[in-house]
């Protein structure tokens, strides 16, 4: 598909038209192609989820935001400032900011561990 164009010489004062056509290479995309994207993806995905700061490794992160506490135990922003009024968690806060620390909030799991009691054996 070319784009016509026409130029005029003066000297002749006649019309001559050119044609300039562009010419891109045709990549044609197999299923197999469209397979391996979608391992690729899913596997940069893994990657992704695996270093994210949700992860459960005190070295990724120290400090969290009360949003990434309320995520990592499943709480309401009500419930963990009812930890927080109830000074079971210890935090800091910074310009309107709550911070907890990594090592507390798993001080505080430990601390609330319930010991299990074995079976009693039915007869």
């Amino acid at each position: 598909m070319g784009v016509p164009w026409v130029f005029a010489i003066p000297q002749l004062l006649t019309f001559v038209p050119v044609t300039i056509s562009f010419t891109m290479p045709a990549n044609i995309i197999t299923t197999d192609d469209l397979r391996e994207f979608k391992i690729e993806l899913i596997q940069e995905i893994k990657h992704l989820f695996s270093n994210s700061n949700f992860a459960l490794n005190p070295d990724s992160k120290r400090f969290l935001k009360s949003s990434e506490v309320q995520e990592l135990l499943n709480l309401s922003p009500t419930s963990l400032q009812n930890l927080r009024n109830a000074r079971l968690i210890p935090y800091s806060k910074v310009n309107g900011t709550f911070f907890y620390d990594w090592n507390d909030i798993i001080e505080l799991i430990a601390n609330h561990k319930k010991e299990i009691k074995p079976k009693r054996k039915s007869s």
